[in-house]
């Protein structure tokens, strides 16, 4: 079995690794293998799982001994060659291999490693539909002659036909959102009478709900990159990568790819892709449906990404914030933001390597700063829509872009407050006129189902996990109602398209929030607290009931669907475990906090607002010490629900992994359910 370069390495790390082992005494070796095995045995449980026919590289990184050189990589699937790279020289982007795999012909080719005196081997967009166990091996020969194994193993999962499939798949995705947050959200819209809820969450009607263990590639707690990926692609990614596996490189374009569900579905079944998203859509949940890379932060590479390889995604709705990403950038500036907002950079651009580009057929991108992706997407047959006045007016266009904020876009609460003339924070940072979640997937559903192959959408919540982080409780409440709203119009579409499935869930909890209790006192004598001794005894003993002192929080819901005020007598009081220093009290903040994606967070008004949770309410509040360092809560290892609703949907049931949602998504698509 081979063994792995350690994966929790930053990535400069791993490589100044990858050449310690190049010394001398090493001999030569393949110290990496992709797709990556399961570590007990070959024999074990497999790592990578693929769906019969879903594409994904094969690499091996291979070290010489000193003053050697790699001159032939060969590359087996179950006893049979299915790549062989060879160069009399050192392998070379230019060198070239004969690949016979699942009756097909696609290029094998070689990627100099950064690693000196190492390479990275590829065979791209290989595929195999035969189901079950699979081995894969490499043998690599340097320049003396002597060779080396290495041994992997992969699985592909078989698909049975057992009924009509779902045509329509619609994933929505509460970023951070655990059982917390989903009951906070209850308990806020609906309430409660004598022990019981008046109503559930859109979310809460689903017939079937299990829950979703959300471990990365290299850790048990993920971020939002593989947090989404996992569901997917059907494999794990590192932290902060996307459609990738980890190699040894320093390209963060250049990974091993992983087909996405996307890319499958559109390749085998001519479905459309639509991403929905509250934050910018450079962000990571947004990118891991369609976008390849090992660096979740390469923005203008990542938005150019979803243009230039629509072909392959079938992408015909983006909707969300990051309009800074999209708008040329003539001098290529290296400070905060061009003046137009621009924060297009070469530096977070791609271009791709021969490979790449022949083996998936897409593009091979450019270091372009300058582009002004809007008109290229208009260009494209995109109806371009900056705003919900816009969005309202475009009718149903093939094709939909919306742009609706420089970064990401304003939480709920904010949007309803500007909406009803309560608040202007809207226009502190220059979009006045920003749609609800739910608004822009009833547009995108409206779009999508024009095509008769069906679609696959992804609705994110992005704030529910962003407020949490800031440990800014009635904001990522009410983001909670909001994406449940989003909910709601999926569940609608489902009852009128029965061939559709709709799932709910989460890509990791945030914050490891908990709803302690409630306020003792009315809202009056909270916010006289403000002004008191701000002591543990005056702002947390003498407010924070629990049992049966918390009673029922009591909401009143405005015509828009929304709390009138979150600042309510005895309203509800939420702790965290996973929280960096606060000042707490306990009352909802009349400003956010600073967004540092923000192209102009520097300068007025956004500068007025507070910095970060660790002076937040510093004059008014009390200091809780957290459990962790920074100014922000982090993500925890906690199981997160899931539920369905709609064709497939008695398939998501019981304790699951993340990736194993994806074969569950690929049963219903293509082989039904009885």
């Amino acid at each position: 079995m081979i063994l792995h370069a350690p994966r929790f390495q930053p990535r400069a790390l791993a490589l100044a690794a990858l050449a310690t082992l190049a010394a001398p005494s090493f001999a030569l070796t393949i110290s990496r293998l992709t797709p990556p095995s399961n570590a007990i045995s070959p024999t074990a449980n497999t790592l990578a799982r693929f769906l019969p026919g879903q594409r994904f590289d094969l690499q091996a990184t291979v070290r010489p001994d000193a003053g050697q050189t790699v001159t032939r990589i060969e590359f087996k699937v179950d006893g049979s060659s299915v790549g062989v790279i060879s160069a009399a020289a050192p392998v070379t982007n230019a060198a070239s291999a004969v690949f016979a795999g699942n009756k097909s012909i696609v290029p094998a080719t070689a990627i100099t490693a950064a690693a000196p005196g190492s390479v990275a081997a590829s065979v791209r967009a290989y595929a195999i539909s035969t189901p079950g166990m699979h081995t894969l091996t490499a043998i690599a020969t340097q320049s003396d002659g002597l060779t080396t194994t290495a041994t992997g193993n992969f699985e592909v999962i078989g698909i049975t036909a057992q009924g009509r499939p779902a045509k329509n798949i619609i994933i929505l995705l509460g970023d951070g959102m655990g059982a917390a947050h989903r009951t906070a959200g209850r308990i806020l819209a609906k309430g409660y009478a004598q022990g019981k809820a008046k109503g559930l969450l859109a979310m809460d009607t689903f017939p079937f709900t299990g829950l979703v263990m959300t471990a990365s590639l290299d850790s048990i707690v993920t971020d939002s990159a593989p947090g989404m990926s996992n569901y997917v692609t059907g494999n794990k990614a590192n932290n902060n990568q996307e459609g990738v596996f980890p190699d040894d490189t320093t390209d963060s374009f250049d990974n091993p790819r992983i087909e996405y569900l996307s890319e499958f579905m559109h390749r085998t079944q001519g479905k459309s892709l639509g991403i929905v998203t509250t934050a910018d859509v450079f962000d990571a949940t947004p990118a891991a449906n369609a976008v390849h890379t090992a660096d979740r932060g390469k923005g203008t590479g990542i938005v150019d990404q979803y243009l230039d390889d629509r072909e392959r995604t079938g992408l015909s709705v983006l909707l969300g914030g990051g309009r800074k990403w999209f708008l040329p950038n003539a001098a290529n500036s290296v400070t905060p933001q061009a003046l137009n907002g621009s924060q297009r950079r070469t530096a977070n651009d791609y271009v791709l390597s021969s490979d790449i580009t022949t083996g998936w057929n897409v593009a091979p991108g450019a270091l372009d700063a300058n582009r002004d992706l809007i008109a290229d997407f208009q260009s494209a047959g995109f109806i371009y829509a900056p705003d919900k006045t816009s969005l309202d007016s475009v009718g149903t266009p093939d094709k939909l872009l919306g742009l609706f904020s420089y970064s990401n876009m304003n939480v709920a609460v904010d949007k309803i407050d500007g909406r009803r003339g309560a608040s202007t924070i809207v226009n502190d940072y220059g979009f006045p006129d920003q749609p609800m979640l739910e608004e822009m997937t009833d547009k995108a559903l409206s779009v999508l189902k024009k095509n008769p192959n069906g679609f696959v959408l992804t609705v994110e919540g992005a704030s529910i996990d962003k407020q949490a982080h800031l440990m800014d409780s009635d904001r990522w409440m009410v983001e909670v109602i909001e994406f449940d709203r989003a909910v709601q119009k999926a569940k609608d579409f489902a009852q009128a398209n029965p061939d559709t499935l709709v799932i709910v869930t989460a890509d990791h909890e945030c914050a490891g929030a908990a709803l302690i209790g409630s306020s003792l006192l009315s809202n009056a004598a909270l916010q006289a607290k403000t002004s008191g001794s701000h002591t543990s005894a005056d702002q947390r003993d003498a407010v924070v009931g629990t049992y049966e002192a918390a009673k029922f929080p009591s909401y009143s819901i405005q015509s828009d669907g929304y709390p009138v005020t979150t600042n309510i007598d005895n309203k509800l009081l939420v702790g965290y475990g996973a929280n960096a220093d606060r000042f707490e009290t306990w009352l909802s903040n009349a400003q956010p906090t600073q967004d540092s994606q923000q192209p102009f967070v520097g300068t007025s008004p956004l500068n007025t607002y507070p910095a970060n949770p660790g002076v937040r309410n510093s004059s008014t509040g009390v200091l809780i010490t957290g459990q962790v360092g920074g100014q922000q809560a982090v993500h925890t290892a906690t199981d997160i629900p899931l539920s369905a609703f709609g064709r497939g949907s008695s398939l998501f049931s019981g304790v699951m992994d993340n990736s194993d949602v994806f074969f569950k998504i690929g049963q219903a698509a293509i082989g039904g359910v009885r």
